[in-house]
């Protein structure tokens, strides 16, 4: 759950078109302000393991598809230290604990169809 809340903090910090996101308040009966919930559904899939989350991220680089991901290196010690640590390890030695990702459906369900849902 951790990866999943930096994951998508890091998502919309970055993504520069926020509208397309449609956050939006819901008002409830007592007329009580529940803010900034996206009308966008959030859909958890997973995968065999980090290789296949690798494969994905190289997928969603090549066709331009906006994602933040999480690896073991942003785990241990003090944020300076896993920067640090991600810093001194080859991308092909990251283990990929997530990716989030926001684009296009279409193309979206093209590159996740090998996932299934999360349980």
């Amino acid at each position: 759950m951790n990866a999943l809340g930096h994951m998508s903090a890091g998502l919309v910090g970055c993504y520069s078109k926020l509208e397309d996101m449609r956050f939006g308040n819901y008002i409830d009966k007592d007329n009580n302000d529940h803010k900034s919930i996206s009308d966008n559904p959030f859909i958890i899939l997973q995968a065999a393991n980090s290789n296949k989350l690798r494969t994905l991220r190289y997928e969603l680089i090549a066709n331009n598809i906006h994602f933040v991901d999480f690896t073991n290196t942003m785990t241990v010690g003090t944020y300076a230290e896993q920067q640090e640590k991600t810093l001194q390890t080859s991308e092909i030695d990251l283990e990929y604990w997530g990716i989030c990702l926001f684009g296009e459906i279409e193309k979206i369900n093209s590159l996740t169809k090998k996932f299934s849902l999360w349980r």
